[in-house]
């Protein structure tokens, strides 16, 4: 073979095109276990709650106009009657909301889903004359109003558990549906007529479930909500972030305070526009923003994210896998230079199998038991696998050894990248650093065309060796 390197190099490229339809395979199954896994949160939904939009309490008032026109002339005249419908919503002066989260999983198989339970407090306080009486647009026509009622929207009213309401210290039965034509899902209450003439407080509590995450339109002139829960990664969305807010391993809790002039919720329900399902996961504040262009009244949210959901930490392992592949060549590579061994492309393929079988293993596994236990586990396997095939591989126990230990390093800095979202990147970058100078300084001395000249001239013999081999006999 007249260039050895540049053929050990185009062998390579082939494992190397080889090893990466393998990994895209795998890349493939962990799509495939995301997909499943969110058909297994659907059906949680489908069977509990989805994600909770909340939008009240609104103060709504219904009327009916009436009036009397004559149509046609002489004898053939007559009275006709007409009526119109007027709702009027009033909306508080000011919304005090103390709310509560408690985390509940749900299981689907393997799978699993947050749901919650949450238990608010809405306290509302209104003008008198709120809603205001609406004018009659007629001539001689006289206005007939209802008994005004108080109204909760719920992007999705299965999730009611309980709900009190109370108004001018009276308790009211709780009616299903808000009567919002916008938002209809939820809850009212008919409320006394005399109460609309006088400042009016309304007390509601409300007992919910939903999954995901939790949404509030802020309908009050100034709209303050308290959020406490045992839940440690809230993820904060929507239209609105909390001006305060602690977070702890025990929980978390966020207080938001939203005025009026900040938001166009009272406008955006008066015009008919609809009451959304709450958005979850990083990217909710741009979905709130395309939700409110294509007519959703403006939420603020938060979801309770898993950050160590195992199928999102594998996405992420896989898409290292080239770097693994690369990074233990290289070092194999270095190995049969400095120390002028053989390795043939086979054995390289080999040892990118059980790089690749790694992020087999690490998927099935971390469906099991935890994903620590499941990287440890799977790293501790090839790791140890690679260390035995590596001592006869390179000839010795101790290149083995050595093979096992980089090996496991890389191990523990991808977990490392695994578990620092944030700094991912700038440790990646300071690992392919450390890399290409370790790899620089061990070749440095190294004089790449007399190397080449001493292959070819060990190449030739044997070449020339096995031509006058004679072959066996049959």
């Amino acid at each position: 073979m007249k260039f050895p390197l540049l053929s050990k190099s185009i062998a390579l490229g082939a494992v190397i095109a080889v090893l990466l339809v393998s990994l895209n395979a795998v890349h493939g199954l962990v799509g495939e276990r995301q997909a499943r896994q969110s058909e297994a949160e659907q059906s949680v939904a489908d069977g509990l709650a989805g994600q909770q939009s909340v939008l009240g309490p609104v103060l709504q008032l219904r009327c009916e106009e009436l009036w009397t026109h004559t149509d046609g002339i002489g004898k053939d005249s007559k009275t006709v009657t007409e009526r119109r419908e007027l709702v009027v919503n009033g909306w508080p002066r000011e919304l005090v909301v103390d709310a509560g989260t408690a985390i509940e999983p749900r299981y689907r198989g393997l799978f699993k889903l947050n749901s919650y339970a949450a238990k608010a407090t809405m306290v509302a306080d209104w003008a008198p004359l709120a809603p205001p009486q609406p004018a009659a647009e007629h001539p001689g026509a006289t206005i007939a109003c209802q008994a005004p009622t108080l109204a909760v929207a719920l992007s999705d009213a299965r999730g009611i558990r309980a709900a009190v309401i109370r108004a001018g210290g009276q308790a009211f039965p709780v009616l299903p549906g808000s009567r919002l034509p916008s938002a209809p899902r939820g809850l009212h209450a008919q409320l006394a007529p005399e109460l609309i003439g006088a400042p009016l407080r309304a007390e509601i509590a409300l007992e919910l479930a939903g999954t995901k995450s939790l949404a509030w339109a802020p309908v009050g002139e100034q709209t303050t909500v308290q959020l406490k829960s045992n839940w440690p990664h809230p993820s904060f969305a929507g239209r609105f972030l909390p001006t305060d807010r602690d977070i702890t391993p025990q929980g978390f809790s966020a207080r938001w305070q939203v005025s009026a002039l900040a938001t166009t919720v009272q406008q955006a329900v008066n015009q008919g526009v609809a009451l959304c399902e709450a958005r979850d996961g990083g990217y909710a504040t741009l979905a709130h923003v395309e939700a409110a262009k294509s007519g959703c009244v403006e939420t603020f949210s938060v979801a309770f994210i898993d950050p160590v959901n195992g199928y999102v930490l594998n996405d992420r392992a896989v898409k290292y896998g080239l770097l693994f592949v690369v990074l233990t060549f290289v070092g194999v590579g270095l190995a049969e230079l400095t120390k002028r061994l053989r390795v043939h492309p086979i054995q390289y393929l080999l040892v990118g199998f059980a790089l690749t079988v790694f992020f087999l293993l690490l998927l099935s596994l971390s469906e099991q038991v935890s994903f620590a236990l499941a990287y440890l586990c799977a790293s501790a396997a090839c790791t140890g696998l690679l260390a035995f095939y590596g001592s006869y591989v390179l000839r010795g126990l101790k290149p083995g050894l050595v093979l096992g230990a980089g090996i496991g390093l890389l191990y523990g800095a991808l977990y490392a990248l695994l578990q620092m979202e944030q700094t991912a990147l700038l440790l990646g970058s300071v690992l392919l650093f450390v890399v290409l100078a370790a790899v620089m300084i061990a070749t440095r001395r190294i004089d790449w065309y007399a190397m080449a000249a001493q292959l070819r001239e060990d190449v030739g013999p044997r070449n020339a060796a096995a031509r006058t081999t004679p072959r066996a006999s049959a």
